[in-house]
C-alpha cells in the first residue's frame, strides 16, 4: 500500500512540474496603474499553477493564495527616487498639461535612469541575478526600461514585453511592426485621425526626434547600466529586438485599428474583474441616489487635492448646482466648501462603482485603465487630460461619441456645468458608451485567458521564433528600401542622361546636315 501511495505522489508531482513554469515579471514603473496591470497578469499566471517572481515598486500587502507560488521583490528605491525628484523640482503634475511633446520625450529620457539603475542595483535583484535560478520566460513592461530586458538574456529565457498603452513607436521598433506616421499618432501627441497636414508634419518630426534622442542619448545610458549591473551583460542592441511576444493592453473598440505582426496580441481589459459587493456606506449612497451619481477621480498618479484653489472652487460651485450626487476621490480629510451632494473618499473601488446602474457619468483624467473600465461598464466620460496618453485617449473617446473633453486650463464653473449637462441630457453619449461596450465584450475568450494562453504558448514553443518577422533582420536602409530607391534613382538618372545625350547628338547631326546643305546651295 505504501508503494502505491508513493507512486501516486510521484506521478502527481511530476504532472505538476511538467505543466508549471518559472516566470519572472519586471514591472518597476513607479505608477500604481502600471503595477495594477502587471500584478493582475502575474497573479493570474500563479493561479494557473505557475511559479511567479514579481519585481515591482509596490508589492502585495498579503501574499496572494494561488495554485502556484508568488514571490515579491519590492524595489522601493525607484519610488523614493521619483518622489525626491518631485520634491526638489517642486513638481505639480497638473503643470505638465501644456508640456511640449518634444520636451516630454526628453523628460522621459531623463526619468529612465532613475528607474533602471535602482532596479538593477536593488539588493534582492542583485541576489537573484547572481543566483543559479532559471526561468522559463521573462515578462517586462515596456515603459522607460529597455535595459531590464537584458534580464531575459541573462537568465537565457524568452522575452515577453507588455505594453500598458497599446502599440506605439517603442513597440513597433522592437518587433518590426509597420507604423505609418500618416495616420498613427505618436503616443506623446494628442492627435486623432484623420490628422491635418501640420499634425502629420509634427508627428513625423516628433518620431525622428524621438528615435534620434533614444539612439544617441537614452540607449547608450541603458547599455552602460546593463554592463555595470549584470555580469557579462549583453549589448542593448542584442536585447532590444529579441522579444518573442508583445502583450498589448488594447482592443479595436478602444484603440484605432492599426497593423500588427503575428507576435502582437491584444489583451485590453484583462485586469477588469467581475464587480463585487460595495462597502455598506458606498452601497447605500449609490442605491439612494434617485437622480443618479457622478463619479469623479483623477487616477492614482494625479491627486485632486493638488488642484489650485481657483480650479477647486470652480468645480465645487458647478457640483453644488447639480441634482445628481457626486462621489469624489479626494486624498485629504477635509474639502473646504464641500457641497451637501458631494461624498468624499481617499480610496474608492473604481470598477465596482462603475458597475452600479446609478452611475451616470465618470469625470476622469483619461488614463487608459480608467478609459478601459468605463468602456467595460458602458459609462460615458468627461475627460480632463493632463499628460502622456491621456490626451489621445480623451480625443478617441470624444471621436467615438461616448465622452467630451474639457482641457484642465479651461476649467470654469460655467464650462464644467455645461459639459456635465450636455452628457447627462443627451442620450447619444450613453447609447454610444453601451454600443462600444458591446463591441469590447464580444470576444471568443476573455482577455485574461488570451494572455495566459500566449504566455504558455511562448514557453511551450521555446520562444516561438516562428512568429518573428524578417524585418528585424534587415538594416534600416533595406527595410525602408533606401538602397532600392537609390538604385532606381541612379538607373533613372543614367537612362535620362543617356537619352538626353542621344537626343542631343541626333539633334546636332540633323542641324549640321541642314547647315551643310545650305552651304552647298550657296
Amino acid at each position: 500500500m505504501k508503494n502505491v501511495v508513493t507512486v501516486i505522489l510521484i506521478l502527481l508531482t511530476t504532472t505538476h512540474c511538467g505543466s508549471c513554469a518559472k516566470i519572472l515579471g519586471v514591472f518597476s514603473a513607479p505608477g500604481r496603474s502600471h503595477y495594477f496591470l502587471g500584478s493582475a497578469l502575474m497573479k493570474a499566471l500563479a493561479e494557473n499553477g505557475h511559479d511567479v517572481t514579481m519585481i515591482s515598486s509596490f508589492g502585495e500587502k498579503k501574499p496572494p493564495k494561488t495554485k502556484g507560488t508568488y514571490r515579491d521583490i519590492v524595489v522601493t528605491e525607484v519610488l523614493e527616487n521619483i518622489q525626491e525628484m518631485q520634491k526638489q523640482q517642486k513638481m505639480n503634475m497638473f503643470d505638465r498639461e501644456n508640456m511640449n511633446p518634444f520636451i516630454s520625450t526628453v523628460f522621459l529620457g531623463y526619468m529612465m535612469p532613475k528607474i533602471l539603475e535602482p532596479t538593477l542595483q536593488n539588493k534582492e535583484v542583485q541576489q537573484l541575478i547572481h543566483s543559479n535560478e532559471t526561468f522559463d520566460v521573462v515578462i517586462v513592461e515596456q515603459f522607460m526600461n529597455d535595459g531590464e530586458k537584458a534580464l531575459a538574456t541573462h537568465f537565457k529565457a524568452p522575452l515577453i514585453v507588455m505594453s500598458t498603452v497599446g502599440t506605439n513607436f517603442w513597440i513597433n521598433t522592437i518587433v518590426g511592426n509597420p507604423g505609418p506616421l500618416s495616420y498613427i499618432p505618436m503616443v506623446m501627441a494628442e492627435y486623432s485621425v484623420p490628422m491635418t497636414f501640420c499634425e502629420r508634419l509634427t508627428n513625423t518630426l516628433l518620431y525622428v526626434f524621438a528615435q534620434t534622442f533614444f539612439s544617441l542619448v537614452v540607449h547608450p545610458n541603458q547599455n552602460a547600466n546593463i554592463k555595470k549591473n549584470i555580469p557579462n551583460g549583453p549589448d542593448l542592441s542584442d536585447v532590444l529586438y529579441n522579444a518573442s511576444l508583445v502583450l498589448m493592453n488594447s482592443h479595436p473598440s478602444l484603440n484605432q485599428p492599426v497593423p500588427y505582426v503575428p507576435n502582437m496580441i491584444d489583451i485590453g481589459g484583462f485586469h477588469v474583474k467581475p464587480s463585487k459587493k460595495l462597502p455598506q456606506d458606498l452601497q447605500e449612497f449609490l442605491d439612494n441616489a434617485k437622480d443618479g451619481v457622478i463619479y469623479f477621480s483623477m487616477g492614482s498618479n494625479l491627486k485632486s487635492a493638488d488642484f489650485p484653489p481657483e480650479k477647486r472652487d470652480s468645480i465645487l460651485r458647478a457640483f453644488s448646482k447639480l441634482k445628481e450626487q457626486v462621489l469624489w476621490k479626494w486624498e485629504e480629510d477635509v474639502l473646504p466648501g464641500q457641497p451637501k451632494n458631494v461624498k468624499l473618499s481617499k480610496w474608492l473601488p473604481q470598477q465596482d462603482i462603475l458597475a452600479h446602474p446609478n452611475v451616470k457619468l465618470f469625470i476622469t483624467h483619461g488614463g487608459f485603465l480608467s478609459t478601459t473600465e468605463t468602456v467595460y461598464y458602458g459609462v460615458p466620460i468627461l475627460a480632463i487630460p493632463i499628460f502622456g496618453d491621456q490626451k489621445l485617449n480623451a480625443r478617441t473617446a470624444m471621436n467615438n461619441g461616448f465622452g467630451l473633453v474639457l482641457p484642465y486650463s479651461e476649467i470654469t464653473e460655467e464650462k464644467l456645468t455645461q459639459s456635465i449637462k450636455e452628457i447627462l441630457n443627451n442620450s447619444k453619449y450613453k447609447e454610444n458608451a453601451k454600443k462600444i461596450s458591446e463591441n469590447f465584450h464580444d470576444r471568443q475568450v476573455s482577455p485574461m485567458e488570451t494572455a495566459i494562453y500566449w504566455v504558455e504558448y511562448v514557453i511551450r514553443h521555446k520562444g516561438a521564433p516562428h512568429l518573428r518577422v524578417a524585418a528585424l533582420d534587415l538594416p534600416w536602409y533595406q527595410y525602408y528600401l533606401v538602397d532600392v530607391i537609390g538604385f532606381l534613382v541612379l538607373v533613372s538618372a543614367v537612362i535620362s542622361y543617356i537619352s538626353y545625350y542621344l537626343v542631343r547628338t541626333v539633334c546636332k547631326k540633323i542641324c549640321n546636315k541642314r547647315k551643310s546643305k545650305k552651304l552647298k546651295k550657296k
